[in-house]
């Protein structure tokens, strides 16, 4: 939508990131290439090295100014993260060891200037001491592993502070201009993420809980929105929202995922013993969605 979107003309970095994840995991999907997609991506990176240090408004598309956010600059990783693994995993030409820097220049920036100590959490933007629960992401991307310190740091910094009756707000209003009056529902792909940080630190009950929480918040017909109305017990925002249903496919998907390398790891049955192909290619892909080779 352009006609009266203000984000129009924003600068939104986290873009080049999604782009770049989307078509690698269509190849490890065995999706048809071509060498017309591979010389658009590798443009893509020759550009973001020149915006990359820029400031932009985010995923969030905020309306108060241009910020370093921290989730953008994850996202300038990913791209040349998953550029490096289509390069090598499908034999693609490229400046691997450019993007190698590139990734390593990016990462050891985000790690000094978002990481908030006194907070012991990662922060919305360098400098600042706002929670954003796009910072969710961090371990699901590949960026840090799920137990790293700073990662349950973040993820208990904001079960702290941006859950409201155990759902998950994307920052507080107060501190950030969205363009609308102070206030909102609690996000539900947000919501979807803490699922996915639950499992991954062995919380397995209580993401069963959360997600089970969140799909019985669905319509007649099975529709998600936006946002819940955790005062009114209702639904707000935009409707229906794909947002919310990616997420509660993917987090789903990586709950089975989870149970499954649990029950092997104890040495419980998950199956019949034999390979499934489909299985396979599902795992690989999801695999190639956090960054895991």
């Amino acid at each position: 939508m352009r006609i009266g979107n203000g984000a129009v003309q924003q600068l939104q970095l986290d873009v080049y990131g999604k782009v770049m994840n989307a078509l690698h995991l269509a190849r490890v999907g065995g999706l048809q290439s071509d060498e017309t997609a591979w010389s658009i991506q590798c443009a893509m990176l020759q550009h973001l090295d020149t915006i990359w240090q820029q400031p932009d408004e985010g995923i969030w598309e905020v309306r108060g100014g241009q910020q370093h956010f921290t989730f953008s600059k994850v996202m300038a990783w990913v791209a040349y993260d998953r550029a490096i693994k289509s390069a090598e995993c499908f034999e693609l030409p490229g400046p691997i060891d450019h993007w190698r820097d590139m990734r390593a220049r990016v990462r050891a920036e985000v790690l000094k200037k978002s990481w908030n100590p006194t907070l012991n959490s990662f922060v919305q933007a360098y400098g600042s001491d706002a929670l954003d629960a796009s910072l969710l992401l961090i371990p699901l991307l590949g960026f840090l592993p799920p137990n790293d310190p700073r990662v349950l740091g973040t993820v208990k910094a904001i079960e702290t502070t941006l859950t409201h009756d155990g759902l998950v707000k994307r920052y507080h209003t107060t501190q950030v201009d969205n363009g609308l009056p102070p206030g909102e529902g609690t996000f539900l792909a947000c919501s979807f993420w803490l699922v996915d940080n639950l499992a991954l630190q062995g919380r397995l009950e209580e993401a069963h809980d959360m997600f089970e929480r969140l799909i019985g918040l669905a319509n007649d017909v099975g529709l998600l929105a936006e946002e819940y109305d955790t005062v009114a017990k209702r639904m707000v925002g935009n409707f229906p929202q794909a947002f919310t249903h990616v997420a509660l496919v993917h987090k789903g998907l990586n709950l089975m995922r989870v149970e499954e390398e649990m029950a092997k790891a104890t040495g419980q049955p998950s199956g019949d013993g034999s390979e499934d192909p489909a299985q396979a290619r599902s795992d690989a892909v999801m695999d190639a969605a956090s960054g895991r080779q």
